[in-house]
């Protein structure tokens, strides 16, 4: 088969769905790769580097169309690109066919098979190819950069000569893959970070990555995340109303707004009301990443970069990944070559276009004349973690009362043992003789008192401490000592290899700890 790129007609736009790199990829399945002249150049990807991997330069997209047998490429095609297609043709590409109903329907009557890539199912096999995810990573990671570049402050506090810097203080709505993205590289630039998401299985991941996760009192079960493939669901009108009255509450504080939430098929959640804009601090700064569906603040405008009255930035660009193309586009042609890779079965160059499978029967909308979307659910369905069990927080009287019986137990214990310690020690000394029972009892103190001195020290500094607590639990080397000079053979024999096997653990507990501190330093 033949696999062809065009030129991306959308204004603006400068990735591209084929590189050097993936096509060296797809000529190993069997494939030839052509290419419309150009149209890798504003990703950085000459005509001559594509010469280079053997792909053949095609000069006008019309000859392209006609010559390929897959057409691969980024934005929804226009249609005029959907009249070049045919029975023969299969077009991959991003289509949303659920806001481009009518060209979805002109494909079909055009005999195309169309592959929307952000239609692909989010299960784990699929995960190559989700293309969707791709692009919000970079989209968020952008977003923050471009937040930056609006806002006249730094992220991370700085105490300096000339005066101390607050912290920038960001707030993360939507924590999907650009909302995690966003999370992490506000953190890294030293941000005090805060998110929210409507599924509470998340807060997890949220507060792995340094920020803080936003909880919202409300008794009512939102969410399944596994019912709609890891996105977050429609929230009731109760849980919406609590929702907008916690972001009031935090947008006097917060310095940058960062907002991803978006629903599959549907208009942006209006989540960032024109009251949460005029309480935000002038120079605040609003990116929305969700301005190509509508927005999830009232005032973005999509494409536009605007200032409101009160001095608040609300960018609303919906081309965050085509500004970073050369990485956008060298991960969306890897997803794309993932797909020609479930197709392409045999790796002999036929497409075979397996409607059971659940990756390409979900991602083709149009196939042998008809609609096919929506496609049925997946066989596996996209597993979402469970969220954790509230654990209720203990009042300082509760604490108090648990500590008392802890110590109760831990004394009852001790006190038990003791006991059958010593009527044990009793019947032994009425049949051994005393001079056993002298060592003996100087052995069982080092062990006893060794054991709890050891018990004490909490698990997590047995490695940070492990020189102290070595030397601690050697205490047993203090008995063997004492017993050298006792004149018994057998005994003073006993006594030596003990303190020999004390030493080896007190002084190689040392010699750890000094390697692992090294492991430190600077060199």
């Amino acid at each position: 088969m033949k696999i062809g790129t065009p030129k991306e007609v959308f204004e603006g736009e400068a990735r591209v769905a084929m590189t050097p790199d993936s096509a060296r990829q797809l000529q190993k399945l069997g494939h030839e790769c052509l290419i419309e002249s150009g149209a890798g150049m504003a990703a950085g990807f000459s005509d001559e580097a594509y010469e280079e991997a053997g792909v053949e330069v095609i000069k006008t997209a019309a000859q392209l169309y006609k010559s390929a047998d897959i057409i691969a490429k980024v934005r929804p095609p226009s249609e005029t690109e959907v009249k070049r297609l045919g029975p023969s043709k299969t077009l991959i590409s991003f289509f949303y066919p659920g806001s481009n109903q009518e060209l979805m329907e002109l494909a079909a009557e055009k005999g195309a098979t169309v592959i929307a890539m952000d239609m692909v199912p989010r299960i784990s096999r699929a995960q190559k190819m989700d293309a969707l995810s791709s692009m919000a990573n970079i989209a968020g990671y952008r977003a923050v950069i471009e937040a930056g570049n609006n806002f006249g402050r730094f992220f991370t506090g700085q105490v300096t000569a000339a005066g101390k810097v607050p912290p920038a203080k960001v707030l993360v709505v939507g924590a999907g893959v650009a909302g995690l993205a966003a999370i992490g590289t506000s953190t890294s630039l030293g941000a005090i970070t805060l998110a929210f998401d409507v599924r509470p299985e998340v807060a997890e991941q949220i507060e792995s990555m340094g920020a803080e996760f936003v909880f919202l009192e409300f008794d009512e079960e939102q969410t399944d995340g596994a019912t709609t493939g890891g996105y977050a669901a429609p929230s009731s009108p109760e849980f919406r109303e609590a929702q907008l009255a916690k972001f009031r509450e935090l947008a006097p504080d917060i310095d940058i707004v960062i907002t991803t939430a978006l629903i599959p098929n549907r208009p942006a959640p209006k989540l960032w009301t024109e009251d949460m804009v005029k309480m935000m601090k002038p120079g605040s700064v609003i990116v929305d990443l969700a301005a190509e569906r509508g927005g999830n603040c009232d005032l973005t405008v999509p494409d536009e970069k605007i200032v409101t009255d009160n001095g608040v930035t609300i960018v609303g660009y919906t081309d965050f990944p085509s500004k970073m193309a050369t990485q956008s586009s060298t991960l969306y042609a890897t997803n794309v070559r993932h797909m020609m890779t479930d197709l392409t079965p045999e790796k002999d160059g036929v497409v075979n276009h397996n409607m059971e499978d659940d990756v390409i029967r979900g991602a083709t909308i149009t196939h042998e004349k008809e609609v096919t979307f929506p496609p049925p659910p997946p066989k596996v369905a996209a597993i979402a973690a469970k969220p954790k069990e509230k654990v209720k927080e203990l009042t300082p009287e509760e604490k108090r009362a648990a500590e008392v019986a802890a110590f109760k137990a831990q004394t009852k214990n001790q006190v038990t043992l003791i006991g059958i310690g010593a009527v044990l020690m009793l019947l032994l000394g009425l049949v051994a003789p005393a001079s056993f029972m002298q060592h003996f009892i100087v052995f069982v103190l080092a062990v006893f008192v060794g054991f709890q001195v050891i018990w004490n020290v909490a698990h997590s500094l047995h490695t940070p401490l492990m020189a102290v607590t070595n030397a601690i639990s050697s205490i047993i080397i203090l008995g063997a000592l004492m017993q050298i000079g006792s004149g018994a053979g057998w005994v003073v024999l006993l006594a030596a290899l003990s303190v020999f096997m004390a030493g080896i653990n007190i002084f190689g507990g040392f010699l750890v700890t000094r390697r692992m501190l090294a492991m430190f330093q600077k060199s």
